[in-house]
């Protein structure tokens, strides 16, 4: 098997990415032009493993679902997650504003590459990608619940979460955030708790090969339509890292800490009258264009490395 460090690259900025609430690991994976790539590959593992218990070939089976690719992919997320989970969640805490500001302009960055994709933009492709917008715009604005830590809540919380950390634009991070069990895996996450992580890797799985599927089938008969609803669910996901904010209501985690519960978006002005903190705003557009930039670089890059693997198997 022949290591590719490009695509545990692209594993490690998919894990970084996935850490974060709002933030998809979807949109680096269609970025860097793995995108199709990986759901073609997950989509074929059902029926290769029926096959393999059939022909007990090892080997072809591990070709057929592009094995390589996957592992090394999965090895740079779970490297970055187990990683980074300390330190982002160390950065949200003490240094929001241009945290939040960074994540802003990767999806910027990230809408751009990816409208770049469509040629053509009907007004019937615009309508579809207004209704991704709108639909990120609501399921972002929705409050948080309480949901009891239970294993089979953990399961169904990793089965519905990595539906979301598949789809640029919809954050998986942000969907555990509004099932009220972000915080439980995140801990589970720096503790090592091998029977939470283990159900919920379990539930990850199962809504992982079946998503793959759905997707694989869209972007076979829809590609101009499935495009264009990916770009507005990014749009309308910007509603949620947006940097400055109002906190409306609070609530206890676990640790008997108060936090945020209910926000609303607020100009950096307002943000700088309600607080009297800093709005930070000359440092966030430094973060916010950087990492415009570094989408675009990154697409760039990956693209080139892509087709040179194709002009050497050519």
């Amino acid at each position: 098997m022949k290591f590719d460090i490009w695509v545990l690259v692209k594993g490690l900025l998919m894990g970084a990415a996935d850490i974060v609430p709002g933030v998809s690991g979807g949109t680096v994976a269609f970025i860097t032009g793995i995108y199709e790539r990986l759901l073609t590959a997950l989509k074929s593992i059902l029926p290769e493993v029926l096959r393999l218990l059939k022909s007990r070939k090892f080997t072809q089976f591990w070709v057929s679902i592009d094995g390589g690719f996957l592992l090394t992919l999965f090895s740079g997320i779970l490297i970055s997650v187990l990683s980074l989970a300390k330190i982002i969640s160390y950065l949200l805490s003490e240094y929001p504003i241009p945290l939040w500001a960074t994540f802003f302009g990767l999806i910027i960055g990230s809408i751009y590459i990816i409208s770049k994709e469509l040629e053509n933009w009907t007004l019937k492709l615009i309508g579809v990608a207004s209704l991704g917008a709108v639909i990120a715009f609501y399921i972002t604005g929705l409050s948080p619940v309480q949901v009891e830590p239970s294993l089979l809540n953990i399961f169904l919380s990793g089965a519905v979460a990595i539906c979301a950390m598949v789809l640029p634009g919809l954050s998986g991070s942000f969907i555990l955030v509004m099932l009220g069990t972000y915080s439980f895996i995140l801990l589970a996450i720096k503790d090592l708790n091998l029977t939470v992580l283990l159900v919920f890797s379990s539930g990850c799985l199962v809504g992982l090969l079946s998503i793959a599927n759905i997707l694989v089938w869209t972007f076979a008969r829809y590609q101009s339509a499935t495009l264009a609803i990916l770009t507005g669910l990014m749009i309308g996901a910007l509603n949620k890292v947006w940097p400055w904010k109002e906190v409306l209501q609070y609530r206890l985690n676990s640790h008997g800490q108060k936090v945020a519960l209910i926000e609303q978006n607020v100009l950096p002005s307002t943000y700088e009258t309600i607080t009297s903190l800093p709005s930070q705003l000359p440092i966030a557009l430094i973060c916010a264009l950087g990492a415009i930039l570094f989408v675009v670089l990154v697409s760039k890059a990956a693209r080139k490395s892509e087709q040179g693997l194709k002009d050497s198997v050519i």
